[in-house]
């Protein structure tokens, strides 16, 4: 008797405990039910020409020390209609813009002295929502990585200056169009003035009122009597 009780014991609690796991199959219904929300990054119109995960870091000029900016993923963005090209970095967790600032002609980056994984260059930056002078360092997790951002930036850079270069030839260009057809109507002008105001004498002088002067003339040449 003794020898069977711990198994009866054993096989309660088996089913007592399997009958609270039981599913009864009850549905509840969510306190609070949450909408979808749209969410807008401003970037819906730019296209990723390059994207790598990285850590930024600004250099303070007070404090006269690199300052941790954030770590997350650097973008070059282009706008799909105007072609021009932004640098956008956020942080991986929040979110928060790190890096917000255009890409011109003028800029350059180059590698950070002692670390072939990091790069500095100077942008107005517009990440806290108004223009600053900044001084940027970016550290990648390869020398590969870090290579491919200063070629691509350097390019973007020298494409801009191409593109500023080319703006200016044809603006000159038009001007000196303009120009030169403004010169030659100055030109043709005083020609047809002249025309015009001959060509309606002639036609408004008569047979007889030339007769007449011409009378005229004799009388006053003949001698007097």
């Amino acid at each position: 008797m003794a020898t069977n009780e711990p198994e009866h014991e054993h096989r309660d609690v088996e089913e007592s405990g399997a009958n609270e796991d039981e599913d009864t199959g009850a549905q509840v219904a969510p306190i609070v039910r949450l909408e979808e929300v749209a969410v807008t990054t401003g970037e819906e119109d730019e296209d990723a020409v390059l994207d790598l995960k990285s850590k930024l870091y600004r250099f303070d000029k007070e404090a006269n020390q690199w300052k941790e900016r954030g770590a997350g993923t650097v973008k070059l963005l282009k706008h799909k209609s105007t072609g021009k090209i932004r640098l956008v970095m956020r942080q991986s967790k929040t979110l928060k813009i790190c890096a917000n600032h255009f890409v011109k002609q003028g800029m350059s980056v180059q590698e950070h002295v002692g670390n072939e994984k990091a790069c500095v260059w100077h942008a107005r930056d517009f990440a806290d929502g108004e223009l600053k002078d900044e001084l940027f360092c970016i550290r990648f997790a390869s020398i590969e990585n870090c290579k491919a951002f200063m070629q691509k930036f350097n390019e973007v850079a020298e494409s801009e200056v191409e593109k500023e270069e080319s703006k200016d030839a044809s603006d000159a260009a038009g001007l000196l169009e303009k120009l030169t057809v403004e010169e030659t109507k100055a030109e043709e002008k005083p020609v047809e003035k002249v025309k015009t105001e001959v060509e309606p004498e002639e036609k408004t002088k008569t047979e007889p009122e030339k007769a007449d002067e011409e009378k005229k003339t004799e009388e006053a040449a003949a001698p007097s009597t």
